[in-house]
């Protein structure tokens, strides 16, 4: 219980003005307890553009939080999804590697969980017919599921996220666009991977790109996983900085602002 406390009470202390304007979310999944963000742009749109970001393996954290300022500052309805739940978050890489695996193998729970935060996104003011999905690393995965499962979305974007899945699974056509920002340098995603998903792509027809940054690899969007690329991942301010951009090109061509 302790532990929860502390965690709680993170989620309720901001150091900067962005945080300051996220608002906690109390939502359930059944009796599953989920802790999540809104944040409303101080500039609205009568099309109010709405995003939703489904974070790292770790779950929420300041990366996270970060970009929900920086796209409630474009003018983006945005809502942070908490995917574990209360009492379910991790608390080393070791849990979080067990826990992010058990929702990518069992996706329709996944896609539940990503089906719930969008009902708080909307209901904090998010237009229901306009809006995306994004997601880093297992919230990358997320952000792919999202589109397999056919949730009402404009579009999904996978920063450095996790492109496998099961070859036993029926492949079904995807209707939304698609945007995958991939480190060149990635070592966690094999040929095969990168390959299958590309056909995958390519057999449901979907409208997708697919661009690799150089230089770049696991984790490239987080300052918080340091320079040293030897480690798997790492940050890189320009491979960040460019996805960024490529992410604001995407909003702008698929989200009516």
């Amino acid at each position: 219980m302790k532990s929860i406390k502390y965690f709680v009470l993170g989620l309720l202390v901001y150091s900067s003005g962005a945080f300051a304007q996220l608002k906690a979310v109390v939502y359930k999944d059944g009796s599953q307890v989920l802790n999540g963000f809104e944040i409303t742009p101080k500039k609205k749109s009568a099309q109010k553009p709405g995003i939703l970001i489904l974070p790292a393996w770790h779950g929420i954290d300041k990366a996270s939080k970060d970009i929900a300022g920086d796209l409630a500052n474009l003018g983006y309805y945005s809502f942070i999804a908490d995917i574990y739940g209360e009492g379910n978050y991790p608390k080393d890489n070791a849990e979080a590697g067990q826990k992010s695996s058990y929702y990518k193998t069992n996706y329709k729970e996944y896609q539940t969980r990503i089906s719930l935060a969008l009902e708080q996104l909307i209901k904090a003011g998010a237009n229901p017919d306009n809006i995306v999905v994004i997601g880093y690393c297992f919230g990358g995965t997320g952000a792919l599921e999202a589109a397999r499962g056919h949730l009402n979305l404009q579009g999904v974007v996978s920063f450095h996220g996790g492109l496998a899945r099961d070859a036993a699974r029926a492949i079904e056509p995807i209707t939304v666009p698609v945007l995958v920002c991939h480190g060149a340098d990635d070592p966690y995603e094999s040929k095969e991977e990168i390959t299958a998903f590309q056909q995958e792509m390519r057999d449901t027809k979907a409208d997708w790109q697919m661009i690799y940054y150089s230089n770049a690899v696991h984790g490239f969007t987080n300052p918080e996983y340091g320079n040293d690329n030897s480690k798997g991942a790492a940050y890189n301010e320009k491979a960040a900085k460019r996805s960024f951009d490529h992410l604001k090109l995407f909003l702008n061509e698929v989200l009516k602002n």
